[in-house]
């Protein structure tokens, strides 16, 4: 299994987390790991809220909601 810190190198060298690096991150997150494991993960998490790095769950959830009628 990858490594935290393989998963968010891999996010970084693409500009995007899929859906399948969340998924792996949530099971590695689940199980011990060391501190730069930990950075590597809150790098991760500014980058995509500052939108450095963009996050397919996200992208493909905007898509699916229906556009509001305006009355």
């Amino acid at each position: 299994m990858l490594s935290i810190r393989e998963v968010v190198k891999e996010a970084f060298s693409i500009g995007l987390l899929t859906v399948e690096a969340e998924e792996q991150l949530r099971q590695l997150l689940q199980t011990k790991y060391d501190a730069k494991d930990f950075r590597a993960f809150m790098l991760l998490q500014h980058a995509v809220v500052s939108g450095s790095i963009r996050q397919e769950s996200r992208e493909l959830a905007i898509r699916q909601k229906p556009l509001a009628i305006a009355s």
